[in-house]
This record gives C-alpha cells, structure tokens and sequence, in this order.
C-alpha cells in the first residue's frame, strides 16, 4: 500500500516508538479531530476493518483517541484490530505508531503478550524481520501463539534456519506445539530441502495426534515433494481419509507437474474433478502446466474448456498459464487470440508473449508488441528487455539492439547481470565483437554465463585462440567452469584442430568431474576434426551412453577422415542396437557411400529417407543429387532434381556440380541458365561449380564470360578458389601465358590452389620454365602438404629430370612427410573391397593376380596390347615398369569384379594414377565375352556397361579418374560440398 498517499490528510501521533529511533524515514501523522462531547455516529470499527477499508478504519481510530471517555478496553481492542489490517496491508509505517502506542498503555501482562504477538505478527507480515525479533527478545513471557507467530516470520521473510533454530528451542523448553507450529516449521524445511528435518517432524506430527490436521498433512506433502521424496508425498496424500480439502489436491497436483510428471498430475486433476472438489486458481495453474509438454497438448484444450465454463477466463494467472501452455506447444495463433482477447495483461502477458514470438522466429511481431507494449503504458522490464535483445541477435539487427541497449541504459536495467549477459550475446551474434568486448569489460560482475556467452562468441566468429586465452583467464581467476563452459571452449578446438590442446581439455574435465555425457560426444566429434580417429572411437566404444549423436558423431569423424567404409559399418551397427537415425546421421551415411562410390548403399539410404518422410529437406535433397553423381549414376541425379517440386539455391547447385563431375559441360549451363530463367540466384558457390564444368569440358569462352557476369550481373566479389579455377580452365586449353598473367594482375600468388592447378597444367603440356616457377612457389606456400611434393616430383619425372625428383623425395622425407598410398575399390554385394599398388593383403589375392594374368597374356597375345610405361613416373627399367603397371590397384579392383561371379552391380572407385586402362578396357571387351563401352566423358569418369557376366548376370564397373590441378574444389568442399579428397599425383 502506498501509505504516504492514504495518509497524507490523516495524523494520529507526534512520536514514534523508541524501537524505532535509528528508522530515519520521516512517518505520517494523524490528524486528530477536535474533541467533541459525543463521538460521532459511526460505523463499528471491527466491521470496517473486516471490509478491509483502510483509510477509514484509522478516521475511526482517530474519534476514538479524541473521545475523552474512550475506555483503555477499547482502545486495546482497537489497536488489536489495526495491527491485523496493518498486517493485511504490509503498512509498516502505520504499524510502527499502532506498537508506539501500545508501548504507552501501561496494560497488564497478560494483555501485554497478546498485543506484542499482534505486533510480531504485523512486523513479520510487513517484512521488518529485524522489528519482529527486538520484540520477541524483550518479551518476558510468551505464550504458543507468539512463538507460532516468530516462527512464521522469519519463514515469510526468507530466515527458513532461524525458523528451526526457534523449532529447537521450543522443543527444548517443553513448549506445547500445534498445528500452526509444525505448518510453518514444514514451510521452513521445504525451503531448505531438509528431508531428515521434515520426516522428523513428520514423527511428532503422529506422536501428537496432529497427523489428521489438514495443515499440517498439506505442509508435510508440501515438504516432501520439495524434498523430491515424491513417492512419500503419494503415500501420505493417498493415506488421507478425507480429501475434500482443494489444499491437498493443489499440493499434489503441483508437485508431479514440478517434477515433470505431467501424466500423474493430469490423472489427478481428473480425479479431482470426479471427487465434485471444486478447483481453485492454484488448480488450473498447475494442471495447465503441466499440458506445456507437446503429447499433452490436447488435454491442455480441455482444460481450457473447463477453464472457460467455471468461470475463470478472466482469472490473470489462469490465463497467463493457458498462454504459455499454447506458445509451448507451438500454437501461436492460439495464444494470441488469448492474449489479445485479455481485459487485464500484467508484466507475465506481456513477456510472454513477446518470448513466444522470439521462440517461433517472429522478431517483427515481438518488437511490434514490444513498442505497443511501452505504448499502453507498461515500462518493460528485464525479462522484455532479454527477448527484445534475442531477437536483434537472431535477426542481426544490429541497430534494434543498440536501441533496446540504449533503453537498458536509460531505465537502469544495464546493470543487471542477465540483460549484460543478453547484450554481449546480441552484439556477437551481430559481428561487433568490438562492442561485445568493451560492453565485458564493463560489466560489474560476471558469472559463469557471462564467461561463457564470450568464449562462444569469439569461437563463433573464428577467433578460437581469443576464445582459449578468455578461458584461461577464468582458470587463473579461479572462476567455477561447468559444462557449458567447456563446450564452448571445445568449439574453439574445432577450429584449432590441435591434438595437444584437445588432450589438455579432456584431462581437465575427468578431473574436474564434469566428464558427462554431452561433452563425451562433443570430445568426439573433436578428435575426429584434429584427425584423432583412434581417440575418438575410443571415447564413442567407452561411452555407456550411446545414442543418435553419439553415432553420428562418430560417423561424422570416420566420413572426415577418409573412412568412409567404417562409418557404413557403424551405421548397420546403430540399426542393430535399434536406435533410429536421425537427419545429421542420414546426411553422414550419404557422404560416405558418395566417397565409396557406393551406389546400392546410396540407394538403400534413399529407401530409408522415403520411408522416414526425409525427402523435402533441403540438405538432403541436395546430397542425394551429389550422392548419385559420385557414384557415377547422373541419371539418377537427374530423376531427383526433376522429383522436386520447389528447388532453392544448393539444389540447383548441386545439379550443376553433377554435370561438371561427368564432363557434361554444356548441359551445366544450360542448367544455370535455367536456373537463371527461374528468378534463383546464384551465389559463390554455384559459379565455382560452373567454372568447374567449363573447365572440365574445355569450354573456354564459356568460362570467362561466366567469370565476367559473376562480377557485373550478380556483383559477386571472386574468391580466390574462382581465380584458381579460372587458373585450371585456361591451363588445361594450353594458355598457360593467360593463366600466368592471371596470376601475376590479381594478386594471387599467395593461393596454393592457383599454382597447383597451373603446375597440373605445366606437367601436362610439358612446360619446364613455368612449372619451375610454380613448383618453387607452391612448396613454398605450403611446405608442409605431401601432395604437393609428389605434384613437383612428377612434374620432374614426366621430363626424365631424375636428379630432381629424388631432391624432392629426399625433401620430403627429410621434413617427415608421407603421401597416402593410391587405393581402388570396388563393392560387391554389401562389402567394399579396396586395393592399393601391388596389392596383396586381400584373402582372394592368389585368384586376383592370376585372373589379372589371363587377361593381359589374352590381350598381349590376340589384341595387340602394349603397355603404356610412361605413365610409370619411375627411374626403373622397362621390365620393373611393366610389373608395376601390372600390380596398379585399378587392375586389381577389376579382375576381383570379373572373378565375383555373384555380383549383379558393382562399381569401381580409383584413387591412383591413371594408366592406360581406358585403352584396355576396350581391348578387353572383346576377348572376356562382355561389353564395355566408353561413356564419352570428361576424365572425371568412365562408364563401362556389361551385357554378361561370366555368370550370365548383369553388373557395371565405373572408374573414377582424378587429375592434378583441381584448385577450383577447395572452396567447394570448404562450404560442405563433396569431391574426391585426393588426385592423382603420381
């Protein structure tokens, strides 16, 4: 109550009492009206202060002071009257002249202890604690009410210990407890979560014979249930032979929906109803509650019913829970109808609301009702404030943020510690790390989020190692670091890709003891980044818990790493143990069969995506169309481009990547022109696969005027993988000059990717001078990557400068690297057979290479075949390059597919140097009784389509050719998009 206001026409006393002395605040007076000979007819003051009418119960108070024959009996009744509405009132200044006046009665002692439990009472009630306990301590004597009257102040006011220090003494004084003892101690208990205290009091309760009080059974549920000793709480609810109390009902209902047992309390509520006991606010507060979960969200609309029928649609907290009720079960429309329908919206409706918006992606929406809602005239406070900052954040609306900072700062809500928090996230999520980074220096006082909210802010943005040296100043301050915190920080490893580091933060967190699930998985998915896939399977198989992330996580790593083959074999794994994959692990399973090039293991994932309604999704239409292109099918690519009904930007790409990949270069821009046609626009990285298929097909002119309308048309500012691409296109039309002028005018000769491409170039077309120019640079660039060393090794070889070549080799081996070996592999049935150069660590290998040998003695002998040895980049004789040639992983590869008689589909994948298969293949058509005919591809690709087998069955080889100098996939796979990870260098 705002008491000056009431009060300001109205004096009683000049002075106050001398408890009081040190309260500095100026109190009100009444004003006494003059004395008259008879009081004035007025009404009784006990029936006034029963109607709760303030104001006049003190006029009346005054006429009673002022008649002289006023008995001390009925002031004493008066004032017993006042400091109970007092109380009602919390009207702590009011109060203070009631106790003043008492001090001066001179009553007896026994009128005494009641008037100062009285006073206890209101004090308590008003929040003076400190008043309450002055009292209580200069009381001589005290009866059980001003004990029960102590004991419930300091539970009202947040003092739960002294509470039981009371409790204590009670019981130690041999004072007689009741049932407002033991309901208010209970109180105290629940607020500390003291279960051995409450189930203590539990067995006084019963020894006492109290057990049957309705108060008391109420707190002792109460208790146990804040204890989260819920199956105490049934029983003793349960035990209940009477249960017509709606307290009861209430404190049970609450409690499963607190406890998240949402089926329990809805059970309740319903036999609650079927009892014929009449639900209250409380009620429907805690059975609305508890339909915020989805499944229940139909018995929410019940309920809502009944809501309306009773009565209680204009009840504010009813209506407030109905309103998060819809907005959590993601039924706006609902909601706001609700909120827009209110005749009274409090703080609750508001920012409820407002949050509802925010959560369902509608920013507009939220700042729109947060303006109307300063319109109306309901200043917001920091709950608005936070989502108003949430939503800039989401939306990067940098300048909304600033004008919700400005505001923070006018209404001095800036420095609360939850809207800083907000504010720093906001500005990160915008880019400004500048105004993050000065708004955290200036905050007054940090916690654990604030910490958190910037490392993730400077891992978010690509400064991992700011976000590393934030999270060891927290360690040097001895700042508390949970689990939130390291996850955080291992974002920032993600992008370090530092194995030390990695390690460094797992030991951390199993000595800490926050080594739980979550962060086992994240553990995971790190190491796989690092290139630790021995660490991190071994996380995943020590892991106890493990579910769809802790699988695709894994799977993830495995497809990162080039094992392709071991993510496959997870996922059959993960269908064994019966949990179902999820969106992220089905993407995972496609990027590993499109790097096997396994076409029925792409195709029994499109099954599985059919069948799990998965097929609209963005990313996994697009990966379904690199999928059937990397596994040399573009038919297929095409049937589901065309399945599309609506196709965004990545779809269109990923059909343009899919022509570039099999040499289809015309048919690439028609696609990008009809994607054109179609209002689409490209973006960088559907020109960089353009550029690519022009390359790729030797459409020259075509490229460049790409290149040209990607700048003046679509004003797209090139990468550097564009210029490495254009790079490409010109090298391998044999205009090197161009493409070196290229190089030197825009500023590229600090991209590894653009001298690789024109060094591919150069060994192609035999160029000594520029590819030593290239050679030099891109070593130089990059002296730590081995592909390029055995790029310049071969470059070396193809022009018999041997001498070189082993300076390289010695170079490589002195700086410990170690180019991966060449493999081929082919699937048969549901198995992936993989083979390196001179193969022969598969069970079948006696078989393979005597297989191989019938076939080359046939084509020697009735085809004419020769071996090409110069594409053997080998000092060694031509008898030794023979043999290599016939021990290459392709050859292998093949012969195991002619000798798998079983087979009705399999598909070759090299990743070796391509010999002169392309020219056998044809040769051996006709002398194996099968018939392989060339697809006319670029050399991304061959397809070879056999009529028989020897078996009489259909199946088809594909082998996959990759050549130095694809600088243009750098960018490509850095966005997501899958190529080959190696070429052919020798």
């Amino acid at each position: 109550m705002a008491a000056n206001a009431i009060f300001q026409n109205v004096s009683l006393f000049s002075s106050s009492s001398p408890l009081l002395a040190t309260n500095t605040q100026k109190v009100p007076t009444f004003k006494i009206s003059p004395p008259s000979q008879k009081p004035p007819i007025i009404h009784s003051l006990k029936q006034i202060c029963r109607q709760g009418n303030f104001k006049e119960s003190f006029f009346t108070l005054s006429n009673l002071i002022a008649h002289e024959h006023t008995s001390q009996k009925c002031l004493y009744e008066a004032y017993s009257l006042l400091l109970e509405i007092c109380a009602s009132e919390k009207a702590l200044l009011q109060g203070q002249q009631i106790h003043a006046r008492v001090l001066k009665l001179g009553l007896s002692r026994d009128d005494s202890v009641f008037l100062n439990t009285k006073v206890i009472f209101m004090y308590g009630k008003s929040g003076s604690i400190g008043d309450a306990e002055k009292v209580f301590d200069r009381m001589i004597e005290r009866t059980i009410f001003t004990w029960n009257a102590m004991i419930c102040a300091c539970v009202v006011n947040g003092v739960p210990v002294r509470a039981l220090e009371l409790y204590g003494n009670m019981r130690f004084m041999g004072v007689s407890l009741d049932a407002h003892t033991l309901s208010s101690t209970l109180k105290a208990t629940s607020q500390l979560e003291f279960l051995n205290c409450g189930s203590e009091m539990h067995g006084v309760a019963i020894k006492l014979g109290l057990i049957s009080n309705i108060f008391v059974v109420n707190s002792l549920v109460t208790m146990y249930t804040k204890c989260n000793d819920i199956r105490a709480a049934t029983l003793l609810f349960n035990g209940m032979s009477e249960k017509e109390d709606t307290v009861s009902w209430n404190s049970m209902i609450s409690a499963y929906a607190i406890n998240g047992m949402n089926q329990e309390a809805l059970s309740l509520f319903t036999e609650m109803l079927n009892a014929s006991v009449e639900p209250t606010t409380y009620t429907f507060v805690a059975a609305v509650q508890a339909c915020e979960e989805t499944q229940f969200g139909n018995f929410g609309i019940e309920i809502h019913a009944v809501v309306l029928k009773l009565g209680y649609s204009l009840d504010t907290y009813v209506v407030n829970a109905l309103l998060m009720m819809y907005i959590k079960n993601n039924k706006l429309d609902e909601a706001a109808k609700i909120f827009f329908h209110m005749q009274e919206k409090d703080y609750i409706s508001w920012n409820s609301m407002i949050s509802g918006y925010v959560q369902s992606g509608l920013y507009d929406e939220a700042i729109n009702l947060f303006h109307e809602m300063k319109n109306v005239g309901h200043k917001p406070d920091h709950v608005s404030v936070m989502s108003m900052l949430v939503a800039s954040g989401r939306q990067g609306n940098l300048l909304n943020g600033m004008e919700i900072h400005a505001f923070s700062l006018r209404n001095g809500l800036d420095s609360d510690l939850q809207v800083g928090n907000t504010l720093v996230d906001m500005y990160a999520k915008c880019g400004k790390l500048d105004y993050m980074d000065s708004l955290f220096d200036r905050m007054l006082h940090r916690d654990n989020v604030s910490w958190t909210t910037i490392i993730a802010a400077y891992a978010q943005n690509n400064f991992p190692w700011k976000a590393m040296q934030l999270f060891r100043k927290v360690q040097e301050e001895g700042n508390n670091v949970d689990a939130l915190m390291i996850g955080s920080v291992l974002l920032a490893l993600t992008e370090l890709r530092c194995n030390l580091l990695a390690k460094e933060i797992h030991c951390y967190v199993i000595k800490r003891g926050i080594y739980d699930p979550v962060i086992q998985k994240t553990l995971v998915s790190v190491y796989g980044d690092c290139g630790n896939v021995d660490y991190a399977n071994s996380i995943f198989r020590l892991s106890e818990v493990k579910d769809v992330v802790s699988f695709t996580s894994m799977m993830c790593s495995y497809v990162q790493n080039g094992l392709a083959n071991e993510a496959l074999g997870l996922m059959l794994y993960m269908n064994e143990m019966g949990i179902e994959a999820d969106l992220v692990a089905v993407l995972s399973m496609l990027t590993a069969a499109a790097d096997l090039s396994s076409l029925r293991k792409g195709k029994e994932i499109h099954g599985l995506l059919v069948r799990k309604g998965l097929l609209l999704r963005d990313s996994i239409r697009s990966s379904l169309i690199d999928m059937y292109a990397s596994c040399g099918t573009l038919e297929n690519s095409y049937k589901v481009f065309n399945y599309l009904k609506s196709k965004d930007t990545v779809c269109w790409t990923s059909m343009i990547n899919a022509c570039g990949l099999h040499g289809c270069g015309r048919k690439a821009i028609d696609i990008f022109r009809r994607m054109e046609k179609e209002n689409i626009h490209p973006d960088h990285i559907t020109f960089l696969a353009v550029l690519r298929a022009c390359s790729h097909a030797a459409l020259i002119e075509d490229g460049k005027r790409i290149f040209r309308i990607m700048q003046s048309k679509y004003a797209l500012e090139p990468w550097s993988e564009h210029y490495a691409c254009l790079v490409d296109l010109l090298g391998r039309a044999n205009h090197l000059e161009e493409a070196f002028q290229i190089v030197k005018t825009m500023n590229l000769e600090d991209i590894p990717a653009v001298w690789c491409a024109l060094l591919g170039a150069c060994q192609v077309y035999s160029n000594k001078e520029l590819g030593e120019i290239a050679a030099k640079k891109l070593l130089e660039l990059e002296p730590k990557n081995p592909g390029n060393y055995v790029l310049v090794s071969n470059v070396y070889a193809a022009t018999n400068r041997w001498e070189y070549v082993e300076e390289v080799r010695v170079t490589m081996k002195g700086k410990g690297l170690k180019k991966d070996p060449a493999c081929s592999w082919i699937e048969v049935g549901d198995k992936v057979h993989t083979f390196v150069a001179q193969d022969k660590s598969h069970p079948e290998c006696d078989k393979i290479y005597e297989k191989l040998a019938h076939l080359t003695e046939k084509l020697e002998k009735e085809a004419g075949y020769v071996a090409q040895t110069k594409y053997v980049l080998h000092n060694v004789e031509e008898k030794e390059k023979i043999k290599l040639l016939k021990g290459h992983s392709e050859r292998l590869a093949i012969a195991y597919g002619l000798l798998a008689s079983t087979v009705s589909l399999s598909i070759i994948k090299a990743f070796d140097l391509l010999s002169c298969l392309c020219f056998q293949f044809q040769l051996a058509s006709d002398y194996i009784q099968q018939k392989i005919a060339k697809h006319p591809l670029c050399c991304c690709f061959w397809h070879f389509i056999t009529s028989k087998s020897e078996s009489g069955q259909r199946f088809a080889i594909s082998s996959t050719k990759h050549v130095a100098g694809f600088g243009s996939f750098l960018g490509l796979r850095k966005m997501g998009y899958h190529f080959p990870d190696k070429f052919a260098t020798g």
